[in-house]
Parts: C-alpha cells; structure tokens; sequence
C-alpha cells in the first residue's frame, strides 16, 4: 500500500470537509511535481470509499487496513466505483502518450449513467489534469459544471495556471508544498531499497523536497555529474577539455540516462547561480540560463546530437566562473 509522508494540512482539509458533509464534488490538488500529489489522490480515493462503504475507520487519517474490502477492490484494480485517468503508453512502446485524451475523459460517461456500485459514492482521478489535450479538458468541464450525483473529482496539477479558468474556478483548490528532507530520506530509502547511503542523502539534497523527481536519478552517479558541472562553474574551461571529455562521457547510448538528467541538472545550476548573483550581474546570469534551457528543450525536442549539445550548455556554465579562476584554470 502506497503510504503519505508530510502534508498534514492538506490530509486535515480534506478529512474535516469530508466529515463536515458538505464535501466539495471537485478538488484541484496543486504543487510542485513530484511531491506526493497523485498519492495523496489515490489514498484519499480510497478512505472516501471505504468510508462510504462502512465500517466507520476513526481517525486514522487517509489510512486504510489493507484487509478492507475496498481496499481489496482497489488494489486488484477492480473497483467498480474507482478510476483513474492517466496518460495511456503508446503501442508497443513504454513510452506515454503527451497528452489525456477526450476519448479518454468521454469514456467516463457509460458510469456516470449508471450509480455507483457498492456505495453512494465514486472517485475519479485525473494525474496530471496539465496533460489534458483542450478537448478532454472541455468535455470534463461538462461534467465539473454539471456534476454526476455521489461523484468526487481529484484533479492532480503541477501548475494549475495552465488549466481552464472555468476548470480552476469548479475546484476547491488544496495545495501542496515541498517535504522536510527528512521525508524525503524515507521515501527515497523505502523505494529505493538498493541505493546506498550516500546515493540517497545525494538524491536527497538534488530533490528539492520533491522525492518523486529524485527518483528518476536513482543509479545515475547524479553526484559525480553535479560534481563536473560544478567544476566548470567554478574553475571555467578556457581550453575547453572539460567540456570536450563531458560531451564524448554522456554522447554514447549507454548514458543517455545521464545525458537527460545533465539536461536538467545543468540549467538548474546557473539558475541557482542567477539566485546568488548581486543586482548588477543578475540579467547576464539569467541571460545564460535561458539559452541554456532553450539549448536542453531544442534538443529534446530536434533529437540533437548529445555531444555537441552537452558542449554548448557546459560552455554556458563554464561562464559563471570568475575571470580570474578561468584564466588559471
């Protein structure tokens, strides 16, 4: 059973709404991406459900005894009263479509006609609502404003901006902030259960508060790739070597893990030098970290050669470094 660590605020909201009996029919639950959100659905899915089924649970907060016959239900994806809308894998590929579908979303309608199943209730859930194509988001609309009876939406949203206004403005909205790092550490270490100590407090201190995202450089030696950024951003690289033998390092089909998450990681240094730049030298810094994102998203997009790119952008960071420590570099 998926477990929530953190967010106490957000789990007491949506408790006490849910026992106050005037539960909203729409949540929009919005944060930072990786921090928790589409779990925090999928479980207040469940104590909703079981709630609605009986018995009463206490005040448990969103845990559910794995032995709960909706608990059963959910965990054999077989609740009749539950669903999950996601991004669907392409064909013969482990690669998710790019957007949620109207097809998708239309085909909620054949169990909206019909009432729940085993109680007064069913939950629907939409990770993330950002990936829905305008369509899909339309025809959820329709139901958002029209609600089907005993239905809960939990929208999940990294930035809720980007949604319809009319979508936003039918949601009760829950925010979510980044975890302690403390958090953090557990989550990593339950899910990670091979990584070594230094790779989690590594992955730990990258995350930002946001263990979901760290989980993509589990077994990536993040820390020796920010170790060579951070070379370059403090020493420069006037005779271009370090750079040169990063390109040829991350160009190989073997590394394109890490060459994605250098596409990340990269950018996300001379952001964090922009953060300490004095006021004179802030727009040249923030100059160097556009061009390098826009470097990272042209060659995700165009399929760019790695080498030459992971070139460009650690030239980008080698700029950073005082004049003084190029020159000696």
């Amino acid at each position: 059973m998926k477990v929530l660590r953190g967010h106490g605020g957000a789990v007491a909201a949506f408790l006490d709404a849910a026992r106050s009996g005037r539960m909203h029919h729409a949540w929009l639950l919005a944060g930072p991406r990786g921090i928790g959100k589409a779990t925090f659905a999928c479980l207040a899915a469940r104590r909703l459900l079981a709630e609605a089924a009986g018995p009463q649970l206490g005040e448990a907060g969103l845990d559910v005894p794995d032995d709960h016959p909706v608990a059963s239900l959910l965990d054999a994806g077989s609740h009749p009263d539950f669903r999950l809308i996601a991004r669907l894998a392409k064909a013969n590929s482990e690669e998710l479509a790019r957007s949620i579908t109207v097809d998708q979303i239309r085909g909620l309608q054949p169990l909206f006609a019909t009432t729940p199943s085993l109680s007064a209730r069913r939950v629907i859930v939409i990770d993330a609502g950002d990936d829905m194509e305008r369509s899909a988001a339309n025809a959820l609309l329709k139901n958002l404003e029209e609600p089907p009876a005993g239905t809960i939406f939990l929208l999940v949203s990294h930035a809720p901006g980007s949604l319809l206004p009319t979508i936003r403005s039918r949601c009760r909205l829950l925010r979510f902030g980044p975890l302690e790092d403390a958090d953090v550490r557990a989550i990593l270490s339950a899910t990670l259960p091979g990584a070594q100590d230094d790779e989690i407090a590594s992955l730990t201190r990258i995350a930002a508060g946001a263990p979901g995202s760290a989980q993509r450089f589990a077994g990536l030696d993040i820390a020796g790739l920010d170790a060579a950024i951070e070379r370059l951003a403090v020493h420069g690289d006037p005779s271009n070597a370090l750079r040169s033998a990063l390109g040829k390092m991350l160009a190989t089909k073997a590394a394109q893990a890490r060459y994605e998450a250098f596409l990340e990681r990269a950018p996300s240094r001379i952001a964090a030098a922009a953060r300490e730049r004095p006021a004179e030298q802030l727009g040249g810094a923030v100059a160097l970290w556009r061009e390098a994102r826009d470097i990272a998203d042209r060659a995700v997009r165009q399929s760019a050669d790695p080498q030459t790119t992971v070139f460009e952008i650690a030239g980008l960071v080698a700029k950073l470094a005082p004049i003084e420590a190029s020159a000696k570099a």
